[in-house]
């Protein structure tokens, strides 16, 4: 590779300034490295099997660090030897921060050959922190181009993986220009453009041009990725459309590192706090086993905690007064927050964020497109690698139920799902059991943002009706639950944004009134479907007539509730179950829904007749006239008793005459009100209990009877009768005038 410099960036100098940085010939000396500057005295216990690691690893440096000639690994016992010993004590424990400038100089110089060099960039496994000073003297190699490309592709790997384990940044983010300047290297601009998208701030946007000239060029999806924040930072240099939807960006970068990092934090649960990167957003340690959990830690901006104590003071004065970062591991209370709260430096590794209520606080105040878009694609990789279904031999199912509740609090938190997420589902329930974290896919169900039906009858209803139908009574009714909730968080998203059709998240997620309403239509009617089905399958359980009500509670009231304007009624196959239920509770449900569809149709009426407003969208008559057909049968059946001979609804109850007489039931025309009702007859029973005497129910005996109901927390049914039946409706009325008088 050719040194390029990039017009648009000063030359920024190389040397390093980390003041934490062991002196390496004290080692060669004999002598031992400062405790509190020292990861290894911290990670193990002081035992002959370490001190004698602690020797050998310090000899291996010592050995590259006086190399000077170029040295071949054939018939060398020496070199390999110290080569295995880095190698094995950084997949042990990790590598120390003053190992690294050793070890990077040594592989980038050519001093070896590719095989020495690749196993030495392997060896790198960061124990806490690495220096920037090291980075930067890395950087410096590549301009001299003494590697090959190949080891050149390999340190930018492992410079994207261990990006944040790196103690300061500002340097590196001057070399900015530098490394957009290989862009033009067609091998390495993957993961030139992945390392920019980590480093890329608002005052970046200068460089736009000739990426969006290369956009047009290839489409590369990594361009794409970069394009994307620079059009989130400076939109109005950013003139092509960029695909809205969410895809991966980058090749997967992390090679041996992340293993080896995640088994390294494994075997060191233990050990002391000053060894291990500070935690975001939570005063206990958690659990460090995989990806997602390791991302979470976030290194310190020094190698222990006093230097971070020594160096707050100097960051409030400068750091805090000047244009410059501020970076959230320092982030600890909220008054921080409101001081720097348009300084933030987010890591590259987002996961901080979903433990950390401050930053969620940041999320919610501050819609920065750019915080999301970077927590999006870490998100989106994350589900992506770890999904337990997805991947052969995941052993971590319950630290993988853990990090998928971590992300479901946090959408609750922000009231909004991930697209990420959107994009996991579709992708991985197609796989699914529906037994693997089940609660936890259920519940981010509830948060996918609205989207295309076609795209969502594909990629979810689909997947979640093959599990519904062939799945136990308690997955169905798990799966009605997050339905209900989805629609729920629709639903809520439309009274929030119902006054804002100026706002930039309306016109992103292209959400019209009408597409809203379609949208919300077919998931209604796929409940119907399902339901339908479900209860034919399962005989007609009350337990899973509860869920499906409940979702129909929702649906009664989106007219005035929610002011959306669509009302559908509930498909025959749930209706007449729950109004022929054995059950009060599912009696007395139906009855409330059926008064909340009466009080939503009459106020849509109203609003349709008075010319003081035109109505973008009017209920259908189809609507009026299930609703008048569901009204029959249910004052045929309670009241009238007239079911069987006025239900004109095509699937109701209406018999012919001699059909019923071939049954030969006594009173069977009564069979099914307020009286007879399989679901009343109990309280029936019980009334009569109380007034000694009585054989039935009739005349005053009824008002009495009805009274007596009201008063056992029947409610839905007190409400329907009063608002459909004309005679007590009049009474309610009368009644409710002589108290006010």
């Amino acid at each position: 590779m050719q040194r390029r410099q990039s017009s648009k960036t000063p030359k920024q100098p190389l040397q390093g300034h980390h003041k934490n940085q062991t002196d390496l010939s004290a080692w060669c000396k004999g002598g031992r490295t400062d405790p509190e500057k020292s990861v290894e005295n911290h990670q193990t216990p002081n035992s002959q099997k370490n001190d004698r690691q602690q020797d050998s690893l310090e000899q291996a440096l010592c050995y590259f660090e006086k190399l000077q000639d170029r040295v071949s690994l054939k018939k060398n016992s020496v070199l390999q030897q110290h080569l295995a010993t880095v190698e094995s004590i950084a997949l042990q424990r990790g590598l120390p921060p003053e190992g690294f400038d050793v070890l990077l100089n040594v592989a980038l110089s050519g001093k070896f050959a590719d095989t020495v060099n690749t196993c030495l960039l392997k060896s790198l496994v960061p124990a806490s922190v690495i220096p920037e000073s090291s980075i930067i003297s890395s950087v410096s190699w590549l301009c001299v181009g003494k590697c090959s490309g190949n080891i050149q592709l390999l340190f930018l790997k492992w410079l994207i993986t261990v990006f944040d384990f790196i103690d300061h940044k500002e340097q590196i983010h001057a070399l900015y220009g530098f490394f957009f300047s290989f862009l033009q290297d067609e091998k390495m601009c993957p993961y030139v453009c992945h390392l920019l998208y980590l480093l890329t701030r608002k005052e970046n946007g200068e460089s736009i041009q000739w990426c969006e000239m290369e956009y047009y060029f290839g489409m590369q999806s990594h361009l794409q990725a970069l394009l994307s924040l620079y059009k989130l930072f400076c939109p109005e240099l950013v003139t092509i459309t960029l695909p809205g939807k969410m895809k991966t960006y980058f090749k997967n970068s992390e090679g041996p590192w992340k293993a080896a990092i995640n088994a390294i934090r494994r075997r060191s649960q233990g050990n002391s706090p000053l060894s291990q990167p500070l935690f975001l957003g939570t005063a206990q340690p958690q659990s460090r086993k995989r990806k997602w959990n390791t991302q979470l830690f976030i290194p310190a901006s020094s190698t222990n905690r006093n230097n971070l104590e020594q160096d707050s003071g100097k960051n409030h004065v400068d750091l805090y007064s000047a244009n410059k970062s501020f970076p959230v591991e320092q982030l600890q209370t909220f008054p921080q927050l409101l001081e720097n709260i348009h300084h933030l430096e987010f890591p590259s590794q987002m996961g901080s964020v979903l433990t950390n209520p401050l930053l969620l606080h940041y999320m919610n105040c501050i819609k920065d497109e750019s915080v999301y878009l970077r927590l999006n694609y870490w998100m989106g990789q994350t589900l992506q690698e770890e999904c337990t279904w997805c991947v052969a031999d995941n052993q971590y199912e319950d630290e993988f139920k853990d990090f998928l509740e971590t992300v479901y609090k946090t959408e609750c938190f922000l009231q909004e799902g991930f697209s990420s997420c959107e994009e996991f589902l579709y992708k991985s329930l197609p796989l699914w059991d529906g037994f693997c974290c089940r609660s936890q896919i259920l519940r981010l169900v509830s948060w996918i943002p609205l989207g295309n039906f076609s795209e969502m009858k594909s990629h979810l209803y689909d997947p979640l009706a093959q599990l519904f139908f062939t799945s136990s009574l308690y997955f169905k009714c798990s799966v009605l639950e997050s339905l209900k909730e989805l629609l729920q968080n629709w639903l809520n998203w439309h009274v929030i944004h119902l006054d804002s059709a100026s706002d930039s998240q309306v016109c992103s997620l292209n959400t019209t009134l009408s597409g809203l309403v379609n949208v919300v239509a077919e998931l209604i009617q796929f409940v119907g479907w399902i339901s339908t089905v479900a209860l034919r399958l399962e005989n007609n359980p009350t337990f899973l007539l509860y869920f499906i009500l409940d979702f129909y509670e929702t649906v009664c009231d989106m007219y005035l509730r929610y002011s959306l304007p669509l009302l559908i009624m509930p498909p025959a196959g749930v209706f007449y179950p729950a109004l022929l239920s054995m059950d009060s509770v599912s009696l007395n449900q139906l009855c409330y829904i059926m008064y909340r569809y009466r009080t939503n149709l009459v106020a849509a009426k109203e609003n349709e007749q008075s010319k003081k407003k035109i109505l973008q969208f009017k209920f259908s008559s189809q609507t009026y006239q299930e609703y008048n057909q569901y009204i029959i049968a249910m004052v045929g059946c309670l009241w009238t008793s007239t079911a069987f001979q006025k239900d004109i609804h095509p699937q109701g109850l209406r018999m012919d005459e001699e059909l019923l007489k071939k049954t030969a039931m006594q009173e069977l025309k009564t069979s099914f009100n307020i009286v007879y009702h399989p679901a009343m007859m109990g309280y029936a029973v019980l009334f009569l209990q109380q007034v000694m005497g009585w054989a039935n129910i009739w005349g005053k005996k009824w008002n009495w009877y009805l009274e007596y109901l009201y008063t056992q927390g029947l409610k839905g049914l007190k409400l329907f009768i009063e608002s459909s039946i004309n005679r007590v409706s009049q009474a309610s009325r009368s009644k409710a005038g002589n108290t006010q008088a």
